[in-house]
C-alpha cells in the first residue's frame, strides 16, 4: 500500500483577507484526494525550524470568516540570510512531498528560487494590492476595496458638512488598484496613483478651482505610493528603508494636506492603513480563495510544480513562477474608462 502523500502550506509576507480560506480550500481538496496537509507556521521560518501544525477539515472549520492567518506570517527571505539550505533540510526532515506557498511578490520570488534548487512548490497569489502578474485578481483585493469604499462613503458626509477637502490615503505601494477602484466607486473627485505622476502645482490649482466649479467640498483619494512632484521635481514624502530592507511608504496625504492648508484651502487627512487588511473577507474573496487553495492541491497532486495558480476569465490556470518573479501588474492610466478620474489634472479649470 502506497504511503499517504503529505503537502505543506505556508503564508508569507503581509496578511490579506482570505488567507485562511485558501488554507481551508487546500485541506478540503487534500482530504478528497487522500493527501495529508501540514500547516507551516511563520512562513519560511517555520519550514526552517520545523514549526508545524496538523490541518484537517475539523481544525479549519469556520476559517472562511477569519481574517489574518492562523499559520501566522513573517517577512523573511532565507536567501538573504544564507539559510536556504536549512529550509530545504526542514522540508526533507518533515517528509513533505510538496509545498504550497501563499504570498505576494516576495514569497513567489523566493518560491521560484527554491524550485530552482529542486523544491516541489506551487504558489498562490496573495496581495490586497492586486499587482501580481499572471492572474486577473488576487484574493483580498475585493475586501480591501470594499473597506476603502465604505470609508469614502462616510467621509463624503463630513466633508460636505464642513465644506472642506478630505484626503483619503489607501494602500498601494507601487500600484493604484485599490485607489482607482475605491475612488471611482466612492465618487471621489480626484484619484492619485503611482502609475500617473502629478505635479503639486496642478493639484493645488485643482483644489483652488473647486468653488469656481460649484463644489463646496471634495474627496481626494491617494495611494500611499502616489507620485506628486514638487516645484524642484522631487516626489513628496517618499519612504525610508526599514531594517528588514523594505521601503516604507505612506504619509503623502499628510504632507499634501499641510501644503493645501498653507495655500488657504481647508483640508484634512484620513489614512486607512492596516484596516484595509483586517477583518472578515467578502463572499467574493472567500470563494476565490477556496478555488485557489483547492486548485493548488490538485496541481501538486498531479506532479506539476514551479508554477503559480492564476485566474483568467474566471478559469483557474497555471503560470510558471519564472514569469512571475520580479514583475508587477500595474494600472494602465490610459484606459478610456478610467481616464476621467485618473488624469483629471490635464483638464484643470474645464469643469
Amino acid at each position: 500500500m502506497a504511503a499517504t502523500r503529505k503537502f505543506g502550506v505556508l503564508t508569507g509576507g503581509g496578511d490579506a483577507p482570505g488567507l485562511n480560506a485558501v488554507i481551508r480550500g487546500c485541506v478540503l481538496r487534500a482530504e478528497a484526494l487522500g493527501v495529508e496537509m501540514v500547516g507551516i507556521r511563520r512562513s519560511w521560518l517555520g519550514l526552517r525550524d520545523k514549526d508545524t501544525m496538523a490541518l484537517d477539515s475539523h481544525v479549519t472549520h469556520r476559517w472562511l470568516v477569519k481574517g489574518g492567518t492562523e499559520l501566522r506570517t513573517r517577512r523573511y527571505d532565507p536567501f538573504d540570510k544564507n539559510e536556504e539550505h536549512m529550509v530545504l533540510t526542514g522540508f526533507s526532515d518533515l517528509d513533505l512531498d510538496g509545498l504550497i506557498a501563499i504570498g505576494g511578490d516576495g514569497t513567489l520570488t523566493t518560491s521560484h528560487r527554491f524550485h530552482q534548487l529542486g523544491l516541489p512548490v506551487v504558489g498562490v497569489p496573495k496581495t490586497i494590492d492586486n499587482d501580481i502578474v499572471g492572474t486577473d485578481q488576487t484574493f483580498g483585493f475585493d475586501t480591501a476595496v470594499q473597506t476603502a469604499c465604505e470609508a469614502i462613503d462616510r467621509l463624503h458626509t463630513t466633508a460636505a458638512a464642513h465644506g472642506r477637502i478630505l484626503i483619503v490615503e489607501v494602500m498601494g505601494r507601487y500600484s493604484g488598484w485599490i485607489a482607482s477602484h475605491a475612488g471611482i466607486a466612492g465618487e471621489a473627485d480626484l484619484v492619485l496613483i503611482p502609475e500617473a505622476p502629478a505635479a503639486l502645482a496642478d493639484v493645488v490649482a485643482w483644489a483652488q478651482g473647486l468653488k469656481s466649479r460649484g463644489r463646496e467640498y471634495a474627496i481626494l483619494v491617494v495611494a500611499e505610493g502616489a507620485v506628486i512632484m514638487d516645484e524642484d521635481g522631487k516626489p513628496l514624502a517618499r519612504g525610508k528603508m526599514t531594517a528588514a530592507g523594505y521601503e516604507k511608504l505612506g504619509g503623502v496625504s499628510v504632507k499634501l494636506a499641510e501644503i493645501l492648508l498653507g495655500a488657504g484651502i481647508d483640508s484634512r487627512t484620513t489614512i486607512l492603513g492596516h484596516i484595509q487588511r483586517g477583518g472578515t473577507p467578502t463572499a467574493f474573496d472567500r470563494m476565490l480563495a477556496l478555488r485557489y487553495g483547492a486548485r493548488s492541491v490538485e496541481i501538486l497532486a498531479e506532479g506539476i510544480t514551479g508554477v503559480m495558480v492564476g485566474l483568467r476569465n474566471d478559469h483557474m490556470t497555471t503560470v510558471p513562477l519564472s514569469e512571475i518573479a520580479g514583475r508587477r501588474r500595474n494600472v494602465d492610466p490610459s484606459q478610456a474608462e478610467l481616464l476621467w478620474i485618473l488624469s483629471p489634472l490635464e483638464h484643470v479649470g474645464k469643469g
